[in-house]
């Protein structure tokens, strides 16, 4: 079986004890190519990021970063710009065949609240080697509003590969006369390139942009928010928009985007070389997405946008990043949007679900 594990694969992988939970896993934490991943009832308020690195414990290097211990089960605050550690309640003990890889999920990256996977021995963020037993750490740095969590809720999810089925630029370009991946040209090199729209059909608005103090966002909380209490709107006639050193912005790719449900997608980002700025935090694509939109004709990328170390003018069209496409070692039994509940399946620009739009 070669390809990412679909979710019948997934619920095989509890069968067997390579995944196991306490609580056990609930059947809405599955997704059709990833599992969501719980936060547990502690977080570490800690000093400084940081990875375990070979030969040594999560739970050992907390020791040494530790500032203080906060308890989630009545709902805590996680202030923006400071890192916390929770422990999550799944645990891995893969075979010597299966590696994984985390993300954030969709709504943690819309709200520029960074989170990744930190493991035991582990030297890199969110990748995990195959063979690798014990358990699972969740890194948390709210980069533009402090949030309220709870014990149970999904920030990450980790999807599970066996062997290597990564698309190359031949095979990509295949695939995508065969199934349309991308309205207009596609660019294909390393991954299929994707551009931001700055010139919208309607009107002038074009992205969003975080406002620097804000109230607490709870995340249990969907559609509750205004949109103006936390974002400023971000238009342009000219279609450039200059991103300002520091800043978030919330901007949307200008193709539809489709993935076949028998593949799956990355966000990687595009070369530092090309600018300023970084795109990508909330990185999976599942199966589906974008094919049950308009008879599979895509469905647009939202853009989580921070700008580096000076202002930068990002220009309608220019390629901003890439999908890297891999083979599914099965068709999922449920795709994205066709039997989920999916928020941003036929998405256009989009803040996350705790935002009610219209406003």
């Amino acid at each position: 079986m070669i390809g990412v594990l679909a979710h019948q694969h997934i619920e095989g992988l509890m069968k067997c004890g390579a995944l196991t939970a306490e609580p056990d896993v609930l059947p809405a934490q599955i997704q059709p190519a990833s599992l969501d991943l719980r936060l547990g009832r502690v977080a570490y308020r800690v000093r400084a990021s940081f990875l375990a690195g070979g030969g040594r414990s999560v739970a050992e290097r907390l020791s040494e970063f530790e500032m203080h211990r906060i308890d989630l089960d009545p709902g805590a605050v996680l202030e923006k710009g400071a890192v916390y550690v929770v422990p999550l309640m799944e645990s891995l003990n893969l075979s010597e065949d299966l590696t994984a890889v985390a993300n954030a999920k969709s709504s943690t990256g819309r709200l520029d609240l960074l989170t990744r996977l930190i493991t035991d021995n582990g030297v890199e963020f969110d990748r995990i080697p195959a063979g690798y037993s014990g358990p699972l750490y969740a890194e948390i740095c709210p980069r533009s509003f402090s949030v309220l969590v709870r014990p149970g809720m999904r920030l990450n999810q980790i999807r599970f590969r066996s062997g290597q089925a990564v698309l190359d630029d031949a095979a990509l370009g295949q695939l995508h006369r065969t199934d349309t991946l991308v309205d207009g040209e596609a660019v294909i090199k390393d991954g299929l390139g994707f551009s931001v729209d700055l010139r919208p059909a309607e009107g002038t608005l074009v992205g969003y942009r975080a406002k620097p103090h804000t109230g607490v966002i709870d995340l249990d909380r969907i559609g509750a928010y205004a949109p103006e209490d936390f974002w400023e709107e971000l238009h342009s006639e000219s279609g450039q928009v200059i991103l300002d050193p520091g800043a978030f912005y919330i901007l949307v790719s200008r193709e539809a985007v489709h993935i076949p449900p028998n593949y799956a997608a990355e966000m990687a980002p595009y070369l530092a070389m090309v600018g300023e700025f970084r795109v990508h935090y909330a990185g999976f694509f599942d199966p589906g997405f974008g094919h049950a939109a308009a008879g599979g004709a895509g469905a647009r990328g939202v853009l989580e946008v921070r700008c580096h170390e000076a202002p930068f003018v990002l220009e309608h069209g220019q390629i901003v990043g890439r999908l890297v496409y891999e083979k599914m070692a099965e068709v999922p039994s449920e795709l994205y949007g066709a039997d989920l509940a999916s928020n941003y399946q036929g998405q256009g620009l989009k803040l996350s679900k705790h935002f009610y739009m219209g406003s």
